[in-house]
């Protein structure tokens, strides 16, 4: 019985599944201004984040890796990059429920809204696939799944489940008391996400010694948290606000996810 609510929670490696919605959907006009202008001083091409997903730090279930590609041309002519997260299951749990995801975001790398999403998910013998091609000047996204088209209106700067993690990277507003609230649209419904920035910590990893600003979100995501907990978050205190550490506990014990090796990528500017 423990293996299902696991692979429920190996995903938590991946940033498409990390900034998970505090509120039901809301109309276009509630959304307005909450994704606002930044500039990247977080992120570039040849950065990768590679994590280790235990249960309790007892079991390793899988690893995630989250990737981001050398700018390429989007479709608008702008320069973009490419966002790619991976997610596998290992040991125990692929023996049981074998997991191999592949989550793909584009992003305008200067005005850092997403142009389009894909999604290829495989868990055990069932498989998902969807599509989203956004057009941010017009304000709406296509969303492709079963062979199927659908647009629906966005608003402003909207993000993707993947780009909303590097997106909130590059906010410099982390303060106490003052939740972060980031529009995310997904499958056709757009979601209002809240970060709480809790404390600032110290804290020990493989990788050594941060300075790590600690930050809390909440699981209400439609169709893959199964229960009402609650996702802690360590991010460097710094601009690159690296995601070192996340913790949720479930009721079988604590997911974790580890980061374990790191690769920086170009200098940012």
């Amino acid at each position: 019985m423990q293996i299902i609510p696991m692979r429920l929670w190996i995903m938590i490696g991946v940033s498409a599944l990390l900034f998970t919605c505090r509120n039901v959907q809301a109309d276009h006009g509630a959304h307005h201004g909450n994704n606002t202008k930044t500039v990247n001083h977080a992120f570039q091409a040849g950065e990768t984040l590679t994590y280790t997903i235990t249960w309790s730090d007892i079991v390793q279930a899988g690893t995630a890796v989250l990737e981001v590609k050398a700018a390429e041309t989007a479709k608008n002519g702008r320069r973009a990059f490419k966002l790619i997260s991976t997610a596998r299951s290992s040991g125990l749990v692929s023996k049981f429920y074998r997991i191999d995801d592949r989550i793909q975001s584009t992003v305008d790398d200067e005005e850092l809204y997403t142009l389009a999403y894909s999604l290829d998910q495989k868990h055990g013998n069932r498989k998902k696939k969807r599509e989203m091609t956004f057009d941010q000047s017009a304000g709406t996204v296509k969303v492709l799944r079963d062979g199927i088209q659908e647009q629906f209106t966005v608003p402003e700067r909207v993000q993707d489940a993947l780009s909303s993690l590097y997106y909130a990277r590059t906010r410099q507003d982390f303060t106490i008391g003052k939740p972060i609230i980031i529009d995310v649209h997904d499958d056709g419904k757009t979601w209002s996400v809240e970060l709480q920035t809790l404390d600032r910590e110290k804290i020990t990893t493989p990788l050594g010694e941060f300075n790590t600003i600690k930050v809390k979100t909440y699981p209400k995501y439609e169709g893959v948290f199964q229960h009402k907990g609650e996702i802690y978050m360590w991010l460097t205190d710094d601009a690159r606000k690296i995601p070192l550490l996340m913790k949720s506990k479930i009721s079988i014990g604590t997911v974790i996810a580890t980061l374990t090796a790191m690769q920086t990528g170009e200098t940012v500017p």
